[in-house]
């Protein structure tokens, strides 16, 4: 692994051996296109197919392409990481060594896993038994918020909307088991199914952890019926994209008298948040809706409703059944995986996930190049001199907002490769007797985390995401990009340099192009260039840009992915709006280097070709239709298929390099094809 790294380091400061390189090996974008279809029908097929056709979904995924590649090589590395920590017995207590190695070991150790069943938990679920009144199961529901778990609503600390400077507490809709609230009332016959299957799976999580076949069944129709009344009390998905709609600032007294069973000034302080004086309220009326059901419901139902959540919120780290039962579920029926992963794999996932902090301090050193943040900013830098000439050459905006829009994006803040400082874990124990409790001491850990943050000035430094994580984020309340380290692979290119096209069309295009796009996107518009929450248009250049993005919209509802499934437009806009903005700008930036000047061609193709099929393979993701039908109900970002088609369909540029007419699928007419930015 090594050795790759010092190839690819090589690689870029060597880019005039490219050419050499290239001749000796298979180009992965020649490779993966499938001949036998029409560009000008179906571009995401063309470019990825053959590679489909030759990596079928394995029976423990849900889902494979570019992103499961990338993650492998990723996982590779950090399970090297994870196994030579676990190797060493004589780590010194507390270092980042023996935490590594001691929760690894923990997630391999089957046998003390099946020896403890579910008695970690067993002093909460005494807790959960102990409540007597309204208050009790309040208390205990902000409790279990404490240690990881999400019953009856969701609550977070982060920047002020309206004023980024500071940290707030926000409360939100939540607590239900089903990934978006529309599978608790969509009539269609797989979202039908789901909800059956799901009941059958609360019956039999509950069997596990003791209760009686009999009483387990009753006990899975309450909890369902109480999740239907906090699904129904919730709004839609494409209704909690409004920053405005979504900011509620409630005195604690204001939002006490909304919901007056409800003591959240207890609630809060058993968060540990103490001496809070307003927090923000995303939807009202699924907290007065909350108050109802409080009351509606008797104790012993809501006993029984948090001892699920605990046991979902666990379930992966417990015995077995428990475990086999928990996949066959949220794995299988929702995502359509036939098997689980190998032990090791999720264990190295679930180490990563807890401990990536620590492990990404060895990561950086061990596995990237020199040079990976220099490369990165180098790119980056170049995507935000397009946006700019774009955002000058505007003909739909006024001055007044052109230059409100230029000064926000020369202020965009890029984090690219990691972080300068890392966050301080020295508190969390760790050790190899308990898989579980582990994860509940770094859940723990994280949310004291989040919680000290109330009442102290924003870190502006913080990172949300590890180096080793394969994705990228746009912050509006910062104005910010981060993009961590790895996204500098491009499977095929292992010790050689990615041309341009390449380069620009992922890394640029799909990354860059599409995180700075967020912040003049549908929600990131409305932020200012300090991160505030601030109409800084004026009141026409609002209604024009309304106007285009419901062209956006428009396309997209009209794409139809399964059964009676459409891509949901209103909901997926922001996503959109970057994929769109992304590849505009990724190709601009492209045509400035010289291989976008010149006409050469690698593997047959057109610098040209090569952009658009790059950003093909940006995408290159193949998804089993469970997983398609969850991602289409609750996730923002369309499928992976409309990520590329859709943004390409209203390119000229594209149209040119691929011979793409009026009359062809990928064609859009000229009166409704989408340009933004």
């Amino acid at each position: 692994m090594n050795v790759k790294y010092a190839l690819l380091a090589a690689a870029f400061l060597f880019a005039s051996c490219a050419d050499r390189k290239n001749s000796i090996h298979e180009d992965p974008l020649a490779a993966h296109i499938d001949s036998s279809l029409n560009p000008a029908e179906n571009f995401f097929y063309y470019a990825n197919n053959t590679w489909f056709k030759a990596n079928p979904i394995s029976a423990t995924q849900s889902s494979n392409g570019i992103f499961r590649t990338i993650q492998d090589t990723i996982n590779n590395s950090v399970r090297a990481i994870c196994e030579s920590s676990a190797a060493n017995t004589h780590a010194a207590k507390g270092s980042n060594e023996q935490k590594i190695g001691d929760f690894y070991f923990s997630g391999l150790d089957t046998a003390s896993i099946e020896k403890n069943g579910i008695s970690p938990l067993a002093a909460d679920f005494k807790k959960i038994d102990e409540i007597r009144d309204v208050k009790g199961v309040l208390n205990t529901a902000a409790y279990l918020h404490t240690i990881g778990c999400g019953p009856m609503f969701s609550v977070y600390v982060g920047r002020d909307d309206k004023n980024s400077s500071v940290n707030a507490i926000f409360l939100y809709q939540g607590g239900i088991g089903l990934p978006d609230r529309d599978y608790y009332f969509n009539t269609d016959a797989r979202t039908t199914n789901v909800r059956k299957e799901y009941v059958q799976h609360l019956a039999k999580m509950m069997e596990l952890s003791g209760t009686t076949a009999e009483l387990a069944v009753k006990q899975a129709n309450k909890v369902m019926e109480i999740e239907s009344g906090l699904a129904k009390a919730s709004r839609k998905l494409e209704d909690t994209r409004d920053p405005y709609l979504n900011y509620n600032k409630k005195s604690v007294a204001q939002l006490e008298a909304l919901t007056p069973a409800i003591s959240w000034k207890e609630a809060l302080q058993g968060m540990g948040l103490t001496k809070v004086d307003s927090v923000i309220v995303g939807q009202p009326e699924f907290f007065s809706s909350l108050n109802t059901l409080l009351k509606k419901y008797s104790i012993e139902d809501w006993k029984v409703y948090l001892k699920w959540d605990l046991l979902n919120s666990y379930a992966g780290y417990l015995n077995k059944s428990i475990d086999d039962q928990n996949f066959k579920f949220y794995g299988s029926v929702l995502s359509g995986a036939k098997e689980q992963k190998p032990r090791w794999k999720r264990v190295v996932e679930e180490t990563n996930g807890a401990l990536g902090e620590l492990i990404g301090q060895v990561y950086i050193k061990e596995y990237l190049p020199e040079g990976t943040k220099e490369k990165l900013l180098e790119i980056g830098n170049n995507i935000r001199d397009v946006y700019a000439d774009h955002i000058r050459q505007l003909d739909w905006m006024s001055e007044v907002t052109r230059e409100k829009a230029l000064s926000k994006l020369a202020k965009v803040n890029m984090k690219v490769g990691y972080p300068d400082k890392w966050k301080d874990m020295s508190s969390v124990e760790i050790d190899r007797q308990s898989y579980a409790v582990n994860v509940m001491r770094v859940n723990i850990w994280s949310f004291a985390e989040m919680i000290k943050k109330y009442g102290q000035p924003v870190d502006k430094s913080e990172w949300g995401m590890t180096p080793q994580t394969y994705n990228a984020y746009y912050d509006p309340t910062l104005n910010e990009i981060v993009v961590p380290a790895c996204n500098i692979l491009v499977p095929g290119f292992e010790g050689r340099m990615p041309d341009d096209a390449v380069l620009y069309g992922i890394i640029g295009g799909s990354t860059f192009g599409h995180e700075l796009t967020h912040g003049f996107d549908d929600q990131g518009s409305q932020y200012d260039e300090n991160g505030n929450l601030n109409d800084w248009w004026t009141k026409e250049d609002r209604v024009k840009f309304n106007e285009k993005t419901k062209l956006i919209v428009d396309q997209y509802n009209q794409y139809v992915v399964l059964d009676s499934m459409h891509v949901n437009g209103s909901a997926t806009q922001g996503e959109n709006i970057a994929d769109l903005g992304g590849i505009m700008l990724g190709y601009e930036a492209f045509k400035k280097t010289e291989q976008g000047k010149s006409d050469k061609k690698i593997a047959g193709l057109t610098p040209d070709q090569r952009f658009f099929l790059a950003y093909g393979y940006a995408w290159m993701v193949n998804r089993r239709n469970e997983n398609l039908a969850n991602q289409i109900m609750s996730d923002v970002h369309s499928p992976s298929e409309f990520r590329v088609n859709g943004p390409l369909s209203n390119m000229p540029e594209f149209y040119k390099a691929f011979g793409v007419k009026e009359g062809d699928k990928m064609h859009r007419a000229d009166n409704i094809c989408v340009k933004i930015w």
